[in-house]
This record gives C-alpha cells, structure tokens and sequence, in this order.
C-alpha cells in the first residue's frame, strides 16, 4: 500500500467506494489506488459484516467500472459531493 496516504485520505476511499456511482477508476485516479488495494483498505477499516456486505452489492455493479457504465452515467461523484481539486478535498461544513 502506498504508505503516503493520510488518515483523511483513507477515509475519503472508503466513502468513495461506497458510493454507487464512484467507480473504482476515479478512485484510482484520484489517489493512485487501485481496485484491489481498495477491496483491501475496506476490509481493513471495516467490521468483517459491513464488508461483506459492502462486498456483495459491488461485485457486478456496472457503475463501479467505468468500463461498464453506460453513456448516460457520465460523472463519478456524488451530487451531493463537494467539488475536488487538485487531489484534496474542499472544506466540509
């Protein structure tokens, strides 16, 4: 694992792995992880049940790859997701 990621990073993977719509691709873009250092990172920071369960809705899930996704998902955050840039985070309220 890359050893320059900060707590606040990690937590920002994990909350971007859980959203439907961010696919394993933005997160790897964003940080420089990809999907099975990911898959990693979760079933470290979460209890053993909400893997698993974190796990059986996103194996298949069409908009986890980017690849997969249809034309018509064409964003990769959250709307309810403040703005990125640059690779850190805007404030949050």
């Amino acid at each position: 694992m890359k050893s320059s990621l900060s707590p606040r990073d990690i937590d920002r993977i994990v909350e971007m792995a859980w959203e439907d719509r961010t696919s394993f691709d933005a997160i790897k873009l964003q940080f420089g992880v990809p999907e099975k250092e990911v898959i990693n990172i979760m079933r470290r920071e979460m209890k053993a049940s909400s893997f698993r369960m974190w796990r059986a809705r996103v194996q298949g899930r069409k908009t986890k790859h980017a690849a997969s996704r249809s034309e018509d998902v064409n964003r990769f955050k959250c709307s309810r997701q403040r703005r990125i840039s640059n690779n850190k985070i805007s404030k949050r309220k």
